[in-house]
C-alpha cells in the first residue's frame, strides 16, 4: 500500500541561520524598507492633515513603549491590532503605517505599538509590554479587538491569546480574531540560529514563550496566513500552531497566498477587498 506525504520539509535542516533568513531568500529584499518608509511617511501625513492619526501615545515608561493610532472616518466599528516583526530585535513601527489602509477603509481604528528590542528586552519582556499596550489602548476604542502581527509579530499576537497572557481578563474577552501574518510559533529552533545573541533564548524561554506549546484561552479565533513562496520553515511554523490549538477546541484555519513572499505577504492588509482584511474586518 503506497502512503502520501501530507508534509514534506525536505531534508533536515542543516543551517539554522539559512533556514531563517527570509532576507537571504529575496531576490530585491534591500528594496523593501525604502519604499515602506516612503509610503508609510505618506499616510501619515495624510492622517496627520485630516486629524484622524494619534502618534507617539505612550503605554509606558521606556523610549519605544508608545504607539500609532488611526480612526476611521466616522466612528470605529472595532479596533484592529498591527504588531511589527523583525525578529524582536529590528524594525519600528514608522515603516508599517500605510499597512493599516485596508482596515482602516472598512471602519475600524488601527493601532501599530513599538516594543523595546532584543537585546536590549528579552522576549518575555516584550510579551509583558505587547500585553500592557492592549490593556491601554482597549481603553481608547470600544468594541471589539482584532490582532494582527507580521513574523515575530505573528509570535507576540498568539501569545496574547494564551491562558497565561499578561493582559487583563476584560481585554481579553473584547479579543474575537486573530490573524497571524507568517508568524513564529515555536521559538526553539530559532535558538539554535546565530541571532539567539541578541534574543538570549534558552531552552526554557523559548518553551514558555512558544504559543504553539502553550494552551490557547476557550473560545480563540485565528487565521495562520503565510506566502506559499515563502521558506520551508515560515510555512511550517504556520500550519503549525492551527494544528495545534484546534485540538483544544479553538476555530482555526492556515493557509497561504501563491506566490508570496515573506515581505510582501502583508500587501494584503493594504487591500480592503482582501480575504485577510475580510477576517480582521468582519461584523
Amino acid at each position: 500500500m503506497a502512503y502520501d506525504d501530507i508534509w514534506t520539509g525536505g531534508d533536515e535542516i542543516a543551517d539554522y541561520d539559512a533556514a531563517y533568513d527570509n532576507g537571504g531568500s529575496i531576490a530585491d529584499a534591500a528594496s523593501y524598507v525604502p519604499r515602506w518608509q516612503a509610503e508609510a511617511r505618506a499616510f501619515r501625513e495624510a492622517l496627520t492633515a485630516t486629524g484622524r492619526a494619534e502618534l507617539r501615545v505612550s503605554y509606558g515608561e521606556r523610549p519605544r513603549q508608545h504607539y500609532d493610532l488611526y480612526l476611521p472616518e466616522s466612528e470605529p466599528k472595532g479596533l484592529v491590532v498591527f504588531v511589527h516583526g523583525g525578529y524582536w530585535k529590528a524594525q519600528e513601527i514608522g515603516n508599517w503605517s500605510h499597512f493599516a489602509g485596508g482596515a482602516l477603509a472598512r471602519g475600524f481604528a488601527v493601532t501599530l505599538p513599538e516594543y523595546t528590542l532584543c537585546p536590549e528586552a528579552t522576549i518575555p519582556e516584550i510579551t509583558r509590554e505587547i500585553g500592557r499596550f492592549l490593556d491601554r489602548v482597549a481603553t481608547k476604542v470600544p468594541g471589539p479587538i482584532r490582532l494582527s502581527g507580521h513574523s515575530a509579530g505573528g509570535h507576540l499576537v498568539t501569545r496574547m491569546l494564551c491562558t497565561n497572557a499578561p493582559i487583563a481578563p476584560e481585554t481579553a474577552a473584547r479579543i474575537d480574531r486573530t490573524a497571524s501574518i507568517s508568524g513564529c510559533h515555536d521559538l526553539r529552533p530559532i535558538m539554535l540560529t546565530g541571532m539567539n545573541e541578541a534574543l538570549r533564548l534558552d531552552a526554557q524561554t523559548a518553551r514558555a514563550e512558544s504559543p504553539a506549546l502553550l494552551e490557547p484561552r476557550q473560545g480563540i479565533d485565528l487565521f495562520c496566513v503565510a506566502g506559499g513562496a515563502e521558506l520551508a520553515e515560515f510555512r511550517r511554523q504556520n500550519g503549525l500552531l492551527a494544528n495545534v490549538w484546534h485540538g483544544f477546541g479553538g476555530r482555526t484555519r492556515a493557509a497561504e497566498i501563491s506566490g508570496r513572499h515573506h515581505f510582501d505577504v502583508v500587501d494584503d492588509l493594504i487591500d480592503p477587498a482582501s480575504e485577510l482584511v475580510s477576517y480582521l474586518t468582519a461584523e
